[in-house]
């Protein structure tokens, strides 16, 4: 998502809702962040699943100095040995050598996802091995770059939502949800916002 799109959608989120307008002034506007190709969307949440962002990033880079160029046809010829030596665990590695696969034998179609429905590419996404909603909804924001998607399984997320929303109780995914239905069409500009603040807003 361009900059000027990103700040134009947190503006109307920012005129319907007074939180957003405060953690706005609290914390600044967000940077966008990277529209990626497909593929390696996929493989950067595998690596990112449960571990730190810090952690990640060296990973992906090991990951990316072993491959040297992340694509299903070249991914696919690793073994899982071969990957997990990146730092990956065995079953993260499993995840990324079988979606390689898959994409290398057209049962993903990347391209042809552009064209379906949001509720379209989670099926097609949570039909991966290893992949989830959560990973579906990433990869929307992130690969697809559609504007109005909120991934509520992700826990800081719903921490930072519920600072905002200064509830003692944290927000589960189904409430989290329901609580920033009134930020459509714009929800993925809101989860930018929202991650942006759970760093930088007082605890």
């Amino acid at each position: 998502m361009h900059k000027t799109t990103l700040r134009k959608h947190l503006r109307f989120l920012a005129a319907e809702d007074p939180d957003v307008a405060s953690a706005l002034q609290l914390v600044g506007f967000p940077e966008p962040r990277p529209v990626r190709d497909e593929f390696e969307t996929l493989v950067r949440i595998v690596i990112g699943q449960q571990i730190s962002k810090e952690a990640a990033a060296s990973i992906f880079l090991r990951f990316q100095s072993l491959v040297k160029y992340i694509s299903p046809e070249i991914v696919s010829r690793f073994s899982i040995d071969e990957l997990s030596s990146a730092g990956l665990s065995a079953r993260k590695a499993d995840y990324i050598r079988s979606l390689a696969q898959n994409a290398e034998a057209g049962t993903i179609d990347f391209p042809g996802m552009r064209r379906l429905a949001d509720h379209q590419v989670i099926s097609m996404i949570e039909s991966q091995y290893g992949f989830g909603r959560w990973s579906a909804e990433i990869f929307l924001m992130f690969a697809l770059n559609r504007k109005d998607v909120f991934a509520a399984d992700d826990l800081a997320l719903r921490q930072s939502l519920s600072r905002l929303k200064k509830r003692r109780q944290p927000f589960t995914a189904s409430q989290a949800r329901k609580a920033v239905e009134h930020w459509s069409p714009y929800r993925t500009a809101g989860s930018i916002l929202l991650w942006h603040y759970y760093r930088g807003a007082p605890q």
